[in-house]
């Protein structure tokens, strides 16, 4: 190196999360001029939690202009996906379009109850209407009747069917309804049958995602398959808790407040707020 360019004055920049700070210094090393920009334009403040969350919204009474809100939001923050009945997919899929972020589709919900041929076409037509993955609950009730070979088939079906368009399947085992065993056993068969995720919860059965059953979800599954904390994660500090614990994918109707704490900003309560 020559003396001439090891002596030149230089710049440096470093950014992070919609921040940037440029220094700049003499050809002595000695710092001279210091700049913090803020980019107001970047709207995903925090785009690490922002790619993680399932945007949802999935009250019963939900209508289209809020469809559309919840979908707007999505595009603006970059969440990872949006999570809706399906009966509202082919309007999110259109409203999504070119913004890439995914559509998700509720299947079997809230309860679990239908059956397999009715979950398989449910997932046919919201695949037809635009969903790239689906949430589709367990058949709780037949495994507390420990009728593993339907929980399996009921799962395995709309695996078959989803992976063969490149969807992927979150299963849905509502953690609060099911003893430890339980949620082990669940685990298992979801993992078995071919999912790609397992969730804590729909939101509409009480209790919700815990840390303890986030980690011992992802114990259960191990690193290779995705968990997905659904049900009262309102807060930046309740997403972080469940992805220390092993999530790795968040279902919430807060998802605007979630980044705007994490960029530390005053966090406006989210529209359309449910126990989700």
């Amino acid at each position: 190196m020559s003396k001439k360019s090891r002596y030149q004055s230089y710049e440096k920049s470093a950014d992070f999360q919609g921040f940037k700070v440029r220094t700049r210094f003499d050809k002595r090393g000695h710092l001279k001029e210091v700049g913090v920009e803020k980019d107001s334009s970047a709207v995903s403040s925090a785009p690490g939690i922002a790619a993680l969350i399932d945007h949802t919204l999935l009250k019963p009474e939900s209508t289209a202009e809020q469809i559309a809100a919840l979908c707007a939001e999505a595009a603006q923050y970059h969440f990872g996906a949006v999570c809706v009945n399906s009966c509202w997919v082919a309007a999110a899929a259109k409203a999504l379009q070119g913004t890439g972020v995914k559509v998700g589709a509720t299947i079997g919900f809230p309860w679990g109850t239908a059956s397999t041929a009715a979950k398989v076409a449910e997932t046919r037509q919201a695949i037809a209407d635009g969903a790239r993955e689906v949430d589709m609950v367990l058949a709780y009730g037949k495994l507390k009747s420990r009728d593993y070979a339907a929980v399996a088939e009921d799962i395995r079906e709309v695996v078959r069917l989803a992976h063969r368009h490149d969807v992927l399947v979150k299963v849905i085992l509502e953690t609060s309804m099911l003893n430890q065993d339980e949620k082990v056993t669940a685990c298992l068969l979801a993992r078995q049958a071919g999912a790609d995720f397992v969730k804590t919860s729909t939101g509409f059965q009480g209790g919700g995602a815990t840390a303890e059953d986030i980690a011992l979800m992802r114990a259960v599954v191990g690193p290779d398959m995705g968990v997905k904390a659904s049900g009262g994660v309102r807060s930046y500090a309740d997403a972080m808790k469940m992805i220390a614990a092993g999530a790795t994918r968040i279902g919430t109707s807060a998802g605007i407040k979630i980044v705007q704490e994490a960029a530390g900003e005053s966090a406006a309560s989210p529209s359309g707020e449910s126990g989700y």
